[in-house]
C-alpha cells in the first residue's frame, strides 16, 4: 500500500516538473527566437515594425520558413536552428520591407 502511494505521488511531481519544463522550453525558444530576429534585424535591409513581441514572432516565423527552406543544419539552441532561424528572419524581414514600402507609396 505504501509503495503505490509513493509510486502515484512521484507521477504526480513528474506530471507537474514536464509541464514546467514545456513552459519554460517555450520560454526560451522565444528567447532564441527573438535573439535570431534581432540578429537578421541587423543583416536585412529593413526595419522590424514593433518591439521585444514582434521580434519573437519574426522569429518563430522566420524559423520555420528557414527550416522549411533549408533544413535543420548548424548549432541549435532550444530546438531552433540558428542559422535557418536567421536567414529566415532575414529573409522575413526583407519581404517585409518591401511589401511595407509598396503600401505606403
Amino acid at each position: 500500500m505504501l509503495q503505490d502511494e509513493e509510486s502515484s505521488t512521484s507521477w504526480k511531481a513528474k506530471k507537474i516538473f514536464s509541464g514546467l519544463m514545456s513552459v519554460l522550453g517555450f520560454i526560451l525558444y522565444c528567447l532564441v527566437a527573438a535573439v535570431c530576429a534581432g540578429i537578421a534585424d541587423y543583416l536585412a535591409p529593413g526595419r522590424i515594425p514593433g518591439g521585444f513581441l514582434a521580434s519573437v514572432i519574426v522569429g518563430i516565423i522566420g524559423a520555420w520558413i528557414g527550416a522549411a527552406l533549408m533544413g535543420s543544419f548548424g548549432p541549435a539552441l532550444a530546438g531552433v536552428s540558428l542559422l535557418p532561424a536567421i536567414l529566415g528572419s532575414a529573409l522575413l524581414i526583407f519581404l517585409m520591407s518591401l511589401f511595407g514600402r509598396a503600401r505606403v507609396n
